[in-house]
């Protein structure tokens, strides 16, 4: 088999869906979105193609969800112009530039920075009016010590969280909340999400800012968002500390799931990272997952998808310029995605999960 840089694999629902229909974008009612800080990078120039093939001409809603980078990825999306917007996101998220290493205050005040250039005048607007795209954020409500910002206390917090956690996944709901921000027009195919608890806050004009902000906050990386409007009173974290990859049955039956994603596996949680046994499948039955051939990956730059210990590892000249030769050589993911589409072989091409 000839080397592709791109996998397109499907669930067996999914898959026989599609052997029997086509592959369609009005399959897709859902389209997810995980958490990786910078391994986002490897999917922007994707994310550029894809917005146009599942989004022109669309007339039922397409329900975007995404936690951390995944929700940063769908705000660009949902807003008018989509390509403007990553690209507006991409230069001002590539350019962070930190002396030293910086305090969750000073990350979080430049996070705040970039979220405003990304959303623009009138993202906020957008979003809230697209005529097709229904966008929802995945937060995690912190509960006892992981609600303190003091770092001594979270980190007694954030330790408690992984024990229980490793004991049993359902245990995590002793410390977090799933809190979905959610576009109030429709109820979403996932808003019956099971084992841990989860509540539901309409986003508005005045708390969208606020959510994708919490949904980016990674414990003693940014501060945790408080005071969020409409929202239970308490400290909002990185969604991806329960729902890292979502390892969750999404679509409610309701059509299929779209999955542009950074692996070929499924990571349930944030302190599940380490945790071999703990690779999601079964909720991938009506899922199709696209995602970078590890063949691909090894070509990248440090034969690796960037992550945040580029920050650690690299000067600032240098990580920028190694996120910037990423991106281009991620165009490739783009033109095969593209080149699939306008040859009818995107039904051809897809392997089962």
């Amino acid at each position: 088999m000839s080397y592709s840089p791109l996998k397109l694999r499907a669930g067996a629902a999914a898959l026989a869906q599609i052997r029997r229909d086509g592959f369609a974008p009005e399959a897709f009612s859902v389209m997810a979105g995980a958490s990786g800080g910078p391994k986002w990078l490897v999917l922007s120039q994707l994310d550029r193609v894809l917005a146009p093939w599942i989004l022109e001409d669309r007339v039922a809603p397409l329900f975007l969800l995404g936690s951390s980078i995944g929700a940063w990825r769908f705000a660009c999306l949902a807003q008018s112009d989509p390509l403007a917007a990553i690209d507006r996101f991409e230069e001002a998220y590539i350019g962070q530039r930190y002396d030293t290493k910086p305090s969750p205050r000073e990350v979080t005040a430049r996070s705040r920075e970039i979220l405003d250039v990304m959303l623009g005048d009138s993202g906020v607007r957008e979003i809230l009016g697209s005529p097709v795209v229904r966008f929802n954020v995945m937060t995690a409500r912190s509960r006892l010590a992981t609600a303190s910002d003091a770092r001594p206390v979270l980190l007694a917090g954030l330790a408690m969280s992984a024990l229980a956690n490793a004991a049993n996944r359902k245990w995590l709901g002793w410390f977090y909340v799933r809190s979905l921000f959610s576009d109030p027009r429709d109820e979403p195919p996932f808003a019956g999400m099971s084992g841990l608890p989860l509540e539901r806050v309409a986003l508005t004009a005045d708390n969208l800012d606020k959510a994708i902000l919490a949904t980016g906050s990674i414990p003693l990386v940014l501060e945790g968002v408080r005071e969020i409007e409409g929202a239970a009173p308490g400290t909002y974290r990185d969604g991806g500390i329960i729902d890292y990859h979502f390892d969750e049955e999404l679509s409610g039956g309701r059509g299929l799931v779209f999955y542009p994603h950074f692996y070929g596996h499924i990571v349930p949680g944030w302190f599940d990272k380490g945790l071999k046994n703990r690779r999601g499948r079964a909720s991938l039955d009506r899922t199709v997952l696209i995602h970078p051939s590890s063949e691909f990956v090894a070509r990248l730059p440090h034969a690796k998808i960037p992550d945040r210990k580029d920050f650690e590892t690299m000067s600032n000249d240098d990580r920028i310029r190694c996120w910037q030769r990423v991106v281009a050589e991620c165009e490739r993911l783009a033109e095969t995605f593209a080149e699939w589409s306008e040859r009818g072989q995107l039904e051809a091409v897809v392997e089962p999960l």
